[in-house]
This record gives structure tokens, sequence and C-alpha cells, in this order.
């Protein structure tokens, strides 16, 4: 009855996954290649498990 007061978990997932681009972005252009491929891969996971909650929740 009250699903519209229940916080969404793919919103705050989706803003780890926004900070960890941008971070992975940073780095690549620092030129840290090892920390943009570690940053990627956790934003890569990240966005998985985003796609899959929304999937779950049609």
């Amino acid at each position: 009855m009250f699903g519209f007061l229940k916080s969404d978990p793919s919103k705050k997932l989706r803003k780890k996954y926004d900070t960890l681009s941008t971070q992975a972005m940073l780095a690549q252009r620092k030129g840290d290649i090892k920390t943009y491929s570690m940053l990627t891969a956790e934003a890569e996971t990240l966005w998985k498990e985003i796609h899959q909650l929304e999937l779950d929740k049609k």
C-alpha cells in the first residue's frame, strides 16, 4: 500500500556508479591506467547490478 515510501535501491547504486565513472575518467586523464581499469571494472559490475534490479522490478 505504501510502496511509494520505499527507497529505490537502484537510485543509490546509480549515484555510486556515476561517482566511480567520474573517478575513472579523472584517473585516465592523469595517466594512471591501473587505477582507471580497476575503477572501470567496479563501475561495470555496479551497472550489471543496476540492470538486474531494473529487470526484476518489471
